[in-house]
């Protein structure tokens, strides 16, 4: 089935070429331009609301926002994992070839001030793990790998990279608590960044495939969606 937008009110956005920050008219207005009843259009309305299209606020009205593909993303994905967590083992299959196939081109984007950050996250998060207490660095993990790749200028890519951290935070694998392989990981991470800013891309791309566990690639996952593992030991970790 090809691609078509059947909801008039999609349309009328699409004609405005997807300019963000415009203000429409009021629904009995619009209902009328657009040949719909008012509940009609209040129903697409709150569909393209969904889809982060528009934004609806009491005082302003109805106005247009840039198109993301990460709302839907999030919306999809929340559903998903309810229905079945290993779904997640699927997305971050999907993740991990995505920031192996765009690490060349994304570190050579990295401007001086990201290669700053970056170092900043490494050693924040080696005074967490070294802290007392010990704190789990989760945000400056998230922070890292987002900031690597947020150079790019494929939104799609950006949006599904950072679909993947909140799907991350909804099973729950920010408190993963295992202190011997939470150093292992930041070591990768530590090495990342470090060929990184030492223009050594081969090496960092080695480190980041060993660090998502790429180099044994289970071609299982793509064979079949996983059913409901409720109940079951996961092997999931901060990766």
């Amino acid at each position: 089935m090809s691609l078509q937008v059947q909801s008039e009110f999609l349309r009328y956005l699409v004609d405005l070429d997807g300019k963000p920050d415009q203000r429409l008219p009021a629904i009995q207005e619009l209902a009328q331009q657009l040949g719909i009843s008012s509940s009609k259009l209040r129903e697409q309305l709150e569909v393209a609301r969904m889809m982060g299209l528009v934004e609806v606020r009491p005082k302003t009205g109805i106005r247009t926002r840039g198109y993301s593909f990460l709302p839907c993303l999030q919306a999809s994905l929340s559903f998903a994992l309810m229905i079945d967590p290993g779904y997640f083992e699927l997305l971050g299959s999907l993740r991990d070839h995505l920031e192996a196939a765009y690490w060349h081109e994304a570190v050579r984007l990295l401007r001086t001030e990201d290669k700053q950050q970056l170092q900043s996250l490494i050693e924040r998060a080696w005074q967490m793990l070294e802290g007392n207490p010990i704190q789990i660095p989760h945000l400056e993990h998230r922070n890292l790998h987002l900031t690597i790749y947020s150079r790019l200028n494929n939104p799609l890519v950006t949006d599904l990279l950072e679909a993947y951290w909140d799907a991350y935070e909804t099973v729950g694998l920010n408190v993963y608590s295992d202190y011997k392989y939470l150093k292992r990981v930041w070591s990768y991470h530590q090495e990342m960044v470090d060929a990184i800013i030492d223009g050594n891309y081969d090496a960092g791309h080695r480190a980041l495939v060993e660090h998502v566990g790429m180099l044994h690639y289970r071609p299982e996952l793509s064979a079949s969606v996983p059913k409901s593992r409720l109940g079951e030991k996961s092997d999931l970790r901060e990766r």
